[in-house]
């Protein structure tokens, strides 16, 4: 505990220098989910309402006030405002950036948040052909979150953040209900540890859960990431006889944290090596749905660059609640979701002396804590301490 404290104060006080941006990886559309609309948009079904994109940035503000309270009572002088890049696709572009004026951008000043688009990539066919939307036009679908590297690029936003003095990137996807945006913890422990890319794993829960999993590959190799379709079966579930636990444990969800120097040497060096991952789909096209090869690039397939890698251990049901398949799916839908985050904001309410009542059992329901509240959990005796609250509802800043 006094290492995180540490580190929390590390964090805070390189946030109000100026020092963090958060880049959020939001090309996809809710297919899935049964939505046209950018993933962001989705509303889990919390009692507020709230989409993810607002739960995001409304985190973003908490820590935001944290960073100018610790400023203050430091004697310094830090603005704390972080900017927020927020990665589109040709798909979703219009529409996150009219959601976001629809919403005055959820309370952040217009001129911190940056869109920029990812680029696209030709879809082929199993025996290696181009797929034709059109008599006309190739098919193309976004070239995966990998292509925010080469997107950053072409964009110019690697000086745009070298001009603001930014020198730490917290980089995530849009589907994560519960992500600590902006978390001053994992940037204490990123700067204290000195290195020059992160990561955020949570314990993989079964041997075939669909993730990414760390690996180093050879003795004293780089750090990487294998995907879940890339990995044999029997590696997946062979065990580590020294713990007793899986042997590959750490998943990777899609939480890292970049310096901005290693960003712009993989915008540089991806471009020579670019690795390409096959995702067989249905492809729209003239004759109609074609089963076909998307190509795409993944973040992590910049791990092997680093010249040292981190990774931080968190609690799956504290940080991790993917909202992935529509409701009636098996996993990861927003119903799953929104129970995760109404689990552990009420178990934030207990521990900070409030009571609940519920009409329905208390597994299916929960209270939902406003992110303008609490970041993590902290600063709710005042407002919880011997009251009661009534499940579900929110409690408001």
């Amino acid at each position: 505990m006094d290492e995180r404290e540490r580190w929390w104060k590390m964090g805070l006080k390189a946030i109000s220098d100026g020092k963090l941006a958060v880049l959020l990886l939001s090309g996809g559309q809710g297919t899935r989910l049964g939505s046209s609309d950018p993933k962001g948009c989705v509303n889990i079904g919390l009692p507020s309402g709230k989409s993810l994109f607002q739960l995001q940035a409304e985190r973003i503000l908490c820590v935001q006030r944290l960073a100018a309270q610790v400023t203050s009572e430091g004697g310094g002088s830090g603005s704390a405002a972080i900017h927020w890049y927020i990665m589109t696709s040709p798909f979703t572009d219009d529409a996150t950036r009219k959601y976001f004026e629809g919403h005055k951008y959820f309370g952040l000043e217009s001129d911190q948040v940056t869109f920029f688009q990812q680029g696209t990539i030709p879809c082929v066919s199993k025996d290696g052909r181009f797929i034709m939307e059109t008599p006309y036009k190739v098919a193309k679908a976004p070239d995966g979150n990998g292509g925010v590297y080469s997107a950053l690029k072409s964009s110019k936003l690697l000086e745009d953040m070298a001009t603001r003095g930014i020198k730490y990137i917290d980089c995530y996807g849009v589907d994560n209900a519960l992500v600590r945006v902006a978390d001053p913890t994992f940037l204490g422990y990123f700067i204290d540890k000195g290195v020059s890319a992160g990561a955020k794993v949570v314990r993989k829960a079964y041997p075939q859960e669909k993730v990414g999993v760390f690996v180093r590959r050879g003795k004293g190799g780089p750090l990487t990431v294998v995907e879940y379709s890339e990995l044999d079966p029997s590696l997946a579930s062979a065990i580590n006889q020294e713990t007793g636990r899986l042997r590959f444990c750490w998943s990777n969800v899609c939480l890292h944290m970049f310096t901005l120097d290693f960003l712009n040497q993989v915008a540089n060096g991806l471009e020579k090596d670019s690795v390409y991952h096959l995702a067989e789909k249905k492809i729209p096209s003239i004759h109609g749905q074609t089963v076909g090869f998307k190509l795409e690039q993944f973040i992590f397939d910049a791990f092997p660059y680093a010249p040292s890698t981190a990774l931080f251990e968190v609690l799956r049901e504290e940080e991790f609640a993917p909202v992935k398949n529509a409701n009636g799916s098996n996993f990861d839908t927003p119903d799953s979701a929104r129970l995760l985050v109404l689990r552990l904001h009420t178990r934030w309410v207990i521990a900070a002396g409030g009571f609940l009542t519920h009409s329905v059992p208390l597994y299916a329901t929960g209270v939902e804590v406003s992110p303008l509240c609490s970041y993590a959990g902290e600063n709710l005796e005042a407002i919880c301490r011997g009251r009661t609250f009534h499940a579900p509802c929110e409690i408001g800043f």
